[in-house]
């Protein structure tokens, strides 16, 4: 990330990276050190992480890297145009594919595809970030930092299962399952789970899938 560093740091950091042989990065601009409530950019640092993408790959061209996109727009974004337009810099710095903030509507991913350019010779790989929802509470405090909103239907079950943990638990696998599998259908290249540390819920998701 962007956080907390000067150019200079950041080229001594992907240095150390590359020379590990670590070829796979993910590029963030990063949330406000603790805090904080807005970002600022160290002195000598960055500002946003297209100015990251362009950093690294300048400094090491084979890195393949991961940037971030949002299918409901970042919410420090003034306008949808405005994330898009941030998305495709990201994108045209030099990142290799887009991994995306979590979502529970389809539609937003459409959003994020319309955006860049799939053929004739370019396309960018957009991993669909999935969170198997395990509280309500939880959730709705994480989609409202985030920008993601909730489907009414999911709510409604969600709150049906009440202080049941492990009802409540089942109705959000099920969610992502169901998410997940569309998903696939229509050509996803894979997803990436947002599990906070939570190896049962992944667990769940890989045997569902598996059945």
């Amino acid at each position: 990330t962007c956080v907390g560093h000067s150019r200079e740091e950041l080229h001594q950091i992907a240095d150390r990276i590359h020379a590990d042989g670590f070829r796979n990065v993910m590029t963030l601009r990063g949330d406000p050190p603790k805090g904080s409530t807005e970002f600022s950019a160290q002195p000598g640092g960055l500002q946003h992480a297209d100015e990251l993408v362009s950093l690294l790959k300048e400094r090491h061209p084979d890195f393949c890297l991961g940037v971030a996109g949002y299918p409901e727009k970042h919410p420090e974004a003034p306008s949808a145009e405005a994330d898009l337009e941030n998305l495709r810099r990201k994108v045209e710095s030099g990142a290799g594919f887009v991994t995306t903030q979590l979502f529970f509507r389809q539609r937003g991913l459409l959003r994020l595809c319309r955006a860049l350019p799939q053929g004739g010779g370019s396309r960018y790989p957009i991993v669909p970030g999935i969170m198997p929802v395990l509280s309500l509470k939880q959730i709705q405090r994480f989609t409202t930092m985030c920008g993601a909103s909730l489907p009414a239907q999911l709510v409604k079950r969600l709150e049906a299962a009440g202080d049941q943990a492990e009802v409540m638990e089942t109705v959000g696998i099920d969610w992502a399952l169901t998410q997940i599998r569309d998903l696939l259908a229509h050509g996803a290249p894979g997803y990436h789970l947002y599990i906070l540390n939570r190896a049962k819920s992944a667990l769940a998701l890989a045997a569902g899938l598996a059945a």
